[in-house]
C-alpha cells in the first residue's frame, strides 16, 4: 500500500498556532456497566451535517477537519469485513486496503463510521485524486492509496452504539484506532479551538471546511443538526434540468440549468457556465442526453435560448459565492456530479 508523508495526514496539528492541539486521550471508566448484546444492523442509515455559514458557539460543541471524499461505513463481521457508501452499496472490492486494516484491528465486531480519501502533497484531502484512485467516478477500480479517516463508532463488540452520547462512542473509537496513525484506517482527530479561529485556519491550509459536533448527541440518521459543516467556499448539490446548447463550448454545453428543494418541489435557482473541462462536458452531455424531457421541471422565465430540458435525476456539486435577492446562485462554477444516490441531498432553499 502507497502511504502518503507522515506530514499530510494532519496538515493543522503540527501548526505552531497554540490553540490547535489534538484532545488528548482518555481512559474508560472500569466501572462502566456491562451492556447488552445486541445483533449487528446490516446497515445504519448515516448521520449526516447540515451546512451552515458560521461555527456554532458553547461547550457543548467539538470539531474535526472536514474531509472531501466518500462517505463509508465498514463493517467488521467474525464473517468477514462488508464496506458501505452512504447509499448502501457494497464497495469492499473497491477497497482493499483499507477492508485489510479493518481485519487487523482488535475488535470481534464493529461498524466504524469514516470517510475515505486520498491526499495531495501538501496533506491535503483531494476528492479528485480519489475518483482517479477509482479509475473515475462511481468506482471502475480497486485503489490502494484510499484511507479511512474515522470519526466515529456505531457498533462494538456487541453492543449498538447509536443510542449513546457521542463523547461515549468517541472514547471507545480512540481505543480502537489511536491517534497518529500511518495506516488505511486512521483516527480523525478532534481540535480543541475556537470554531471561528479553526475555520480561518482551514481555510489558510486550502482546506474544505470543517465540521462540529454536538457532543451531547446520539447518532442519528439524517441532516438533523447534530453535526454541522462550515464551508471555506460554499458549495452544495443541486438537480440539473437542463442545459442551454452552445456550438462554441466544451461538449456543447453552454449553461447547466440548476434547482433546489422547495417543500416538495424544485425551484429554479439559476445557472452555471464555468468549471467544466472538455472530456467530463462531453460524458455530461451525453448523460443528458438520455434523459431528455418534453417539460420542464420547473418554472422558468429565465428568457434563455436554446434550452434542451432533462429530467432532474443528475445532481451537480456547485461552488457559489451567495444568494441573490430573488434566489438565484453568485458567481456559480461546476464542481463535478455526485453520486446517485446523492439525488436526496439536493440544497433546500426556504
Amino acid at each position: 500500500m502507497t502511504k502518503p508523508p507522515r506530514k499530510p495526514s494532519q496538515p493543522l496539528l503540527g501548526d505552531a498556532d497554540a490553540a490547535l492541539r489534538s484532545r488528548p486521550r482518555r481512559r474508560r471508566d472500569p466501572s462502566q456497566p456491562q451492556l447488552p448484546f445486541n445483533p449487528m444492523p446490516a446497515r445504519v442509515e448515516p448521520c449526516l451535517a447540515l451546512l451552515k455559514r458560521r461555527p456554532p458557539k458553547g461547550d457543548d460543541w467539538i470539531y474535526e477537519i472536514k474531509w472531501d471524499g466518500y462517505r463509508l461505513a465498514v463493517h467488521i463481521e467474525l464473517s468477514g469485513v462488508r464496506i458501505l457508501t452512504r447509499g448502501g452499496h457494497d464497495w469492499t472490492d473497491l477497497f482493499p486496503a483499507i477492508a485489510a486494516e479493518a481485519k487487523r484491528l482488535s475488535v470481534s465486531t464493529a461498524i466504524l463510521d469514516g470517510e475515505a480519501v486520498v491526499f495531495d502533497e501538501q496533506g491535503r484531502s483531494d476528492f479528485g485524486k480519489l475518483q482517479q484512485s477509482l479509475g473515475g467516478r462511481g468506482g471502475k477500480r480497486a485503489s490502494r492509496e484510499a484511507v479511512l479517516m474515522a470519526f466515529d463508532l456505531l457498533y462494538f463488540d456487541g453492543h449498538d452504539l447509536t443510542g449513546t452520547e457521542f463523547t461515549a462512542r468517541r472514547l471507545l473509537l480512540e481505543g480502537l484506532v489511536p491517534a497518529g496513525g500511518e495506516e488505511a484506517i486512521r483516527l480523525s482527530e478532534e481540535i480543541e479551538a475556537d470554531g471561528d479561529v479553526l475555520l480561518r485556519i482551514a481555510c489558510e491550509h486550502g482546506l474544505e471546511g470543517i465540521i462540529a459536533k454536538d457532543r451531547n448527541s446520539t447518532y442519528r440518521g439524517g441532516r438533523l443538526g447534530d453535526w454541522l459543516k462550515i464551508k471555506c467556499i460554499q458549495s452544495d448539490g443541486f438537480a440539473i434540468v437542463g442545459y442551454q446548447r452552445s456550438s462554441t463550448a466544451f461538449g456543447n454545453i453552454g449553461a447547466l440549468l440548476l434547482a433546489a428543494r422547495k417543500g416538495a418541489e424544485l425551484v429554479y435557482v439559476g445557472s452555471v457556465g464555468t468549471g467544466f473541462k472538455a472530456d467530463e462536458a462531453m460524458k455530461l452531455r451525453a448523460r443528458m442526453d438520455k434523459i431528455k424531457a418534453t417539460n420542464p421541471a420547473v418554472k422558468y422565465s429565465g428568457g434563455r435560448k436554446n434550452l434542451i430540458w432533462i429530467k432532474p435525476k443528475l445532481v451537480a456539486e456547485i461552488e457559489y459565492r451567495a444568494w441573490t435577492h430573488d434566489g438565484k446562485l453568485r458567481h456559480a462554477s461546476y464542481k463535478g456530479l455526485r453520486e446517485p444516490e446523492d439525488m436526496g441531498e439536493v440544497c433546500a432553499v426556504d
